[in-house]
């Protein structure tokens, strides 16, 4: 199974993206700090190539502070570009944002040279929500179903600060599989585009080994990490579903109404802090899917050689 999700108004944020870059000075990239390395959008890192960026780790109040550490060394790392962890209880966000775009463009500030700053991100990113908090009011709509900001909005953060926000994007194919999962367990993908069952199944795999004992913590079985660790997936499933009794007639397992429940569970922060990626198991993947990609352009190419040949 393939997770994909571009619906129409996506290209037109990307067109209306294109047009406004020009006059930018810093790009905001809202990341899910439970999934950093998916949640940045390589459609975005290509149109604003060259612009100095500053990655937000939202929601780290959900993640494993210990891979959140590693993923904001890892973006403070590149040139041009500074990451901050930000949460629902952090307080004065706007400060620490402000402090860092106007380090990324000291050479911006006050009336006649304003800094203007556009901030993006994957749907269901907490990007409104942030926005609202910054301002103090309700500036824009939130909600967690992806996809609820449609249209750019200019917003005033200080005289001499201006905040170009975008409505939630993804890119038109997510090569790399474990990605599209992770993004739909996140809730940053419509519920139309993927099956739940399958999501569940593919995030057990990415929790099993490494938080093993919050599963165990949640759902109360009574088995050790190193047992959880060993079970397949659907196994896993079928525990969750027996445990919160999600039962069809005749004792059967409805596993449907178990992936709600793991799935859920895991958005809503009831299982605990939680990282589904490093930095390095990122790399891993995506090493991997671009080289199927290039693969599968070289096939293309010899089918079409082949076809003119012939």
């Amino acid at each position: 199974m393939s997770v994909q999700w571009f619906p129409g108004h996506m290209h037109a944020t990307k067109k209306a993206i294109l047009e406004r870059i020009k006059g930018i000075d810093v790009i905001i990239e809202m990341l899910d700090a439970r999934l950093p390395g998916s949640s940045a959008n390589p459609m975005l890192a290509q149109i604003t190539e060259g612009k100095p960026t500053l990655k937000v780790l939202n929601k780290q109040d959900l993640a494993d502070p210990v891979r959140t550490e590693a993923w904001l060394a890892h973006y403070n790392a590149k040139p041009g570009t500074q990451a901050i962890g930000l949460d629902a209880g952090t307080t004065a966000p706007a400060r620490a944002i402000i402090k860092a775009c106007f380090e990324l463009a000291p050479n911006r500030g006050g009336m006649v040279k304003p800094m203007r700053v556009l901030i993006g991100g994957i749907p269901n990113v907490g990007k409104s929500t942030l926005i609202n908090t910054l301002v103090g009011k309700r500036a824009t709509k939130t909600g967690d179903e992806a996809g609820v900001t449609k249209q750019e909005q200019r917003i005033v953060l200080a005289d001499d600060f201006y905040l170009y926000d975008t409505p939630g994007m993804l890119w038109p194919k997510i090569i790399v599989p474990e990605s599209g999962y992770h993004l739909a367990a996140s809730g940053a993908v419509g519920r139309n585009a993927y099956d739940e069952e399958v999501v569940a199944l593919e995030l057990l795999k990415a929790l099993q080994r490494p938080y093993g004992a919050l599963l165990e913590a949640r759902y109360k079985w009574g088995w050790t990490p190193e047992h959880i660790a060993a079970l397949k997936d659907d196994e896993l499933l079928a525990a969750i579903g027996r445990k919160r009794g999600a039962l069809l007639p005749g004792g059967r397992l409805n596993a449907q109404k178990a992936a709600e429940i793991l799935l859920t569970d895991f958005r809503s922060g009831a299982l605990g802090r939680i990282t589904l990626e490093t930095p390095d198991e990122y790399a891993v993947w995506l090493k991997a899917a671009l080289k199927v990609e290039a693969e599968l352009a070289a096939e293309r190419k010899a089918r079409l050689a082949a076809r003119r040949g012939g």
